[in-house]
């Protein structure tokens, strides 16, 4: 039961770049994309943390003062 495979004959291993891009050629639309997916997920997250931590409380005192008083 044993298989042998040749691990160095894969069709992309023996032959180069089909075609060279240029810088100007490239659109880097996947990485925009993913960016643009990222910032929502961060503007999301924002938003919830808004809307059930800090709407309806009132203000808070952040920072050295806070430990004193409070």
């Amino acid at each position: 039961m044993s298989q042998t495979t040749d691990h160095n004959r894969s069709p992309s291993a023996n032959s180069g770049p089909e075609r060279e891009l240029t810088h100007d050629e490239f659109d880097p639309v996947g990485t925009a994309v993913l960016i643009t997916l990222y910032f929502l997920i961060l503007v999301g997250m924002w938003l919830f943390t808004y809307f059930v931590e800090f709407l309806g409380n009132g203000p808070t005192v952040v920072g050295l003062l806070g430990g004193v008083i409070g």
